[in-house]
């Protein structure tokens, strides 16, 4: 991808040197600045940002796409406060919805109708048919995680379906699907308002994410939901970052490589070649050992299984390393009564803590 495909990068590149009497306190020349005359104000952009994040909205599908630096977590709240902005009251979340989407009803005084999720393998699945509809006719929006952090996704056609027939929106959190916009899984296909965690499986910095809204009722207001929530110091590196992430190419070749490893190390059946869940039940303490002693550190340990969060950028010989070291590993069966929340899963039950 070339610099100048990447606009709020390009303009940074651009800086000249000056004499900095503006925050931030290091006071260095760099990417890492504030609102100047030329480098745009994400609070009301009209310039580069304005620019990307039009470029953005084209790419993910949207009427408006908005730029977050504080994370996901931002994007869920701003969702939150646009479903009431629009009258909503009552929001069916399902059991195992991140603490964002909890904390978020809290503090805008949304009521929650739980949509029930079973466990299959040890593993939270997503709500069936049947449970969304029954929970959609006691609410006023239906908010969905696609996809997990397990990789499930959710019924997402007959998600749409029935919140159109019912005449309520569906709102997605897909903190963990920013790589999904190639795909006929990526949330902006099916929902009104949708959230892209692209920094965790795209390149781009931690805490870089994206919201959007699909339609002009409501990116109107997540317009103004967004400044509810968003610092009002942005990162330009976050930035430019998210912006490149979303523009980052798709690379086939890993998402096939991965699928493959899936099959052959005995890997969980999900939906999302970027979530390698390898079951070692009792093992999995003992497996996290042994691979961190290697230099190899996976993305949980739910006590059952390890996940090993891949993305574009991952490397076939680091596949080829992790197939090498699983190989040698001890496993044993899958307990369905581990709590998943009690190994810093980042998807929990409301009354659980981050």
């Amino acid at each position: 991808m070339k610099k100048r495909d990447c606009r709020i990068a390009e303009m940074l590149a651009r800086q000249k040197k000056h004499v900095s009497f503006h925050t931030p306190g290091h006071k260095r020349a760099g990417t890492d600045i504030t609102e100047l005359s030329y480098s745009d104000d994400l609070s009301s952009p009209r310039g580069v940002i304005k620019t990307a994040e039009e470029e953005i909205a084209r790419i993910l599908g949207a009427e408006r796409s908005f730029i977050l630096t504080d994370g996901s977590t931002s994007g869920v709240y701003a969702m939150l406060a646009a479903l009431r902005a629009a009258g909503c009251k009552r929001i069916a979340v399902p059991t195992f919805s991140h603490i964002s989407v909890q904390n978020g009803c809290r503090l805008l005084g949304l009521a929650t109708v739980p949509v029930v999720q079973n466990r299959e393998r040890g593993v939270p699945v997503q709500p069936s048919e049947a449970e969304l509809a029954r929970a959609v006719s006691e609410a006023d929006a239906l908010l969905l995680t696609s996809p997990d952090y397990y990789g499930n996704f959710p019924p997402l056609a007959a998600a749409r379906e029935i919140c159109q027939t019912a005449g309520k929106p569906l709102a997605i959190d897909g903190a963990h699907g920013g790589h999904l916009h190639f795909t006929s899984l990526h949330a902006g296909k099916y929902a009104d308002l949708w959230v892209d965690g692209v920094h965790k499986s795209l390149p781009a910095m931690t805490q870089g994410a994206v919201v959007s809204a699909k339609s002009v009722r409501f990116s109107g207001l997540l317009a103004e939901s967004v400044k509810l929530f968003r610092t009002s110091s942005p990162s330009y590196p976050i930035m430019a970052s998210v912006e490149y992430a979303v523009k980052y190419p798709r690379n086939e070749k890993i998402e096939h490589a991965a699928e493959a490893l899936k099959a052959r190390v005995l890997a969980y059946p999900n939906g999302d070649w970027t979530k390698l869940l390898v079951p070692f039940g009792t093992q999995a303490d003992a497996a996290q050992r042994a691979l961190e002693s290697r230099g190899v550190y996976a993305e949980f340990n739910d006590g059952n299984y390890l996940c090993f969060y891949l993305s574009p950028c991952t490397k076939a010989r680091e596949l080829k390393k992790l197939e090498r070291l699983l190989r040698g590993l001890p496993r044993e069966s899958v307990r369905e009564n581990v709590a998943c929340e009690a190994y810093g899963c980042e998807f929990l039950r409301g009354d659980r803590k981050e």
